[in-house]
């Protein structure tokens, strides 16, 4: 085992046998998060949700493989070791920044198949069917994974695509072995599963002869076979030929809507990043139809009209102020964000430092606003906290951040039969009715109505930070609404507050969307003096379960990168 190598994920040394077992003879178990270990890496490092996409990932880069190539082979392993989020039957964002070239950002969200219409989800009477937007096939979008990386492959990638996804099939093949936290999950879900399958006796994460222990083998043979028809015949093995035609045979024999044409007429689109400046720092995140990337910036510019960092981590003043600023970012993203394709989003408008300063001129030092009197149209919208995200640098400095999901925790619990994917549930990321409020209890609105092939509102915010024209930053998170004020914090923790990257992630966060209006504090993170100090300037606290689980890379003043994976989950990273 090379000493070049370092890796950290958040396991106790207790573990240390199941985590030998996980990662073979190609992983050094270190310290865990608990004991302050930063992994550092001189030349490349990835940062994923599961160990084993991390050492795919960092094999690829070790032999000679750059960032994109790392990227593919990540995003296919995640579908196989982590169904819950990682996907081919989903979709998501990527952001990339070459050392040579111009930033890009890819567009490969799901979109609403051509038999869509606005009011699918409503019975005769108007109102909303219970469910029906959540679960089962007629839940799914036509989703974007194979054709973004196969698009993204083909612009910048340098290995053959074949030998990418190589090590996705071997895992799905002979199996991997499995977390504690997946064993419960797993267990948690099987009764879901079986009540949303038409075929009981064959769903991959589901065993019937006792419950999952971590460290059992999940071998995926179905899956292993669709990976195959993508490793010959790229994307035509995914959106045409057999594999479509098992997707559309599950679609058709629940109530999905998903047909032949709507697969093969599926494309990626690449886009224009949002781009910014806080404190020195360019920054460059996801446009629409992701929310974040405006999001983002619309906080980082009304951030640098007060001094956080003098004013102290987690001190009231400084909560107050972020909550102030986030009540009316999530206002405007309320009012006015959707797919740029079917809705006129003021971009220009929104960033504009004037408009910006005006909304921090409304903020009072030391009282809350009351959310009913910051004005917008009555929609929010989140998605589901089971996304995932990795951050990538490869030996050449080229960097990739990309954010990907299903929705829901396995999305619409669905397996398609014979192909041994999951489907997501994206169609309940729109606004399945006006004024309604969604599975979570949220608004929506026009800007996010459902119309064939738009794509649907998302918070997701895969983001890149430049200093001085170098790479500084690689950044995202899963975590639904609560994305955008995760990467916001992770980004003032180091820039404000002076953290290590380690430091910035795992610190306690915490959360304000506007509506409803409550201070979101995971449990625990808030000092009782604090709470009672914020109370005192009006607002309600409401503490709540883990926030977010970031995977991120900083370049650090020594020119090193320091990687961290969330201790919030089985996430880890890897560099050399």
């Amino acid at each position: 085992m090379s000493t070049k190598r370092f890796y950290s994920s958040r396991f106790y040394l207790v573990r240390v046998f199941v985590l030998a077992v996980f990662v073979s003879h190609f992983f050094a178990c270190s310290k865990s998060y608990e004991e302050g270990k930063t992994v550092i890496g001189n030349k490349a490092m990835v940062v994923t949700a599961h160990p084993e996409a991390s050492r795919v990932g960092i094999e690829v880069l070790e032999n000679g493989g750059n960032a994109i190539d790392a990227m593919v082979a990540v995003h296919f392993a995640l579908a196989v070791v982590y169904p819950a989020a990682g996907n081919i039957g989903g979709g998501g964002f990527m952001i990339y920044r070459p050392v040579d070239g111009e930033v890009s950002s890819l567009d490969f969200r799901e979109k609403a198949p051509l038999a869509a219409f606005e009011e699918m989800y409503q019975d005769e009477n108007g109102e909303i069917i219970d469910g029906l937007s959540l679960a089962g096939p007629m839940a799914s979008g036509v989703p974007g994974s194979v054709d973004g990386m196969i698009q993204a492959h083909k612009k910048y990638g340098s290995v053959p695509l074949k030998e990418l996804i190589a090590p996705a099939y071997k895992l799905a093949k002979k199996g991997f072995y499995i977390t504690e936290k997946q064993a419960k999950n797993y267990n948690r879900y099987k009764s879901v599963f079986i009540e949303q399958n038409q075929d009981s006796t064959n769903i991959p994460l589901v065993r019937f002869d006792r419950k999952w222990q971590e460290g059992d083998l999940l071998v995926q043979q179905d899956l292993a076979s669709t990976l195959k028809r993508i490793q010959d015949n790229g994307r035509d093995g995914f959106y045409k030929g057999e594999t479509a035609q098992l997707l559309v045979a599950e679609m058709k024999a629940g109530n999905g809507i998903i047909e032949l044409e709507d697969m093969a007429k599926y494309e990626a689109k690449w886009r224009t990043p949002i781009t910014g400046e806080y404190r020195g720092l360019k920054v460059y995140s996801m446009g629409p139809p992701s929310s974040g990337g405006i999001a983002l910036m619309q906080l980082l510019k009304m951030s640098a009209h007060f001094p956080l960092g003098d004013l102290g981590f987690h001190q009231a003043k400084t909560i107050h102020l972020m909550t102030e600023m986030e009540r009316r970012v999530y206002a405007d993203r309320a009012k006015h964000l959707g797919d740029s394709d079917f809705w006129d989003v003021p971009k220009d408008d929104l960033l504009d430092d004037g408009y910006l300063k005006s909304r921090v001129d409304e903020i009072h030092l030391t009282n809350a606003t009351d959310s009913e009197q910051v004005l917008a149209m009555n929609f929010d919208h989140q998605e589901s906290e089971e996304t995932t995200h990795y951050s990538i640098v490869d030996a050449n400095g080229n960097a990739v951040s990309v954010t990907t999901t299903i929705n829901s925790g396995y999305g619409s619990k669905v397996f398609v039969t014979g192909a041994g994917f999951l489907m997501n549930n994206e169609m309940d990321d729109f606004s399945s009715k006006p004024g309604v409020p969604n599975v979570y209890g949220l608004l929506g609105g026009k800007a996010n109505a459902i119309q064939p092939e738009k794509r649907m509102l998302s918070a997701m915010t895969p983001t890149i930070l430049e200093k001085d024209g170098e790479l500084f930053m690689v950044v995202g998170t899963p975590g639904g609404s609560t994305i955008i004020t995760s990467v916001y914090q992770t980004i003032l923790n180091v820039v404000d507050h002076g953290m290590d990257m380690r430091e910035a992630v795992s610190s306690a966060r915490v959360h304000h969307q506007w509506k409803p209006n409550f201070i979101f504090p995971e449990k625990g993170g808030l000092e009782e003096t604090t709470k009672s100090a914020l109370e005192e300037m009006g607002h309600t606290i409401k503490e709540r379960g883990s926030i977010g689980r970031v995977d991120a890379i900083l370049v650090n003043e020594k020119g090193l990168l320091e990687g961290a994976g969330d201790p919030r989950g089985d996430d880890w990273a890897a560099g050399f």
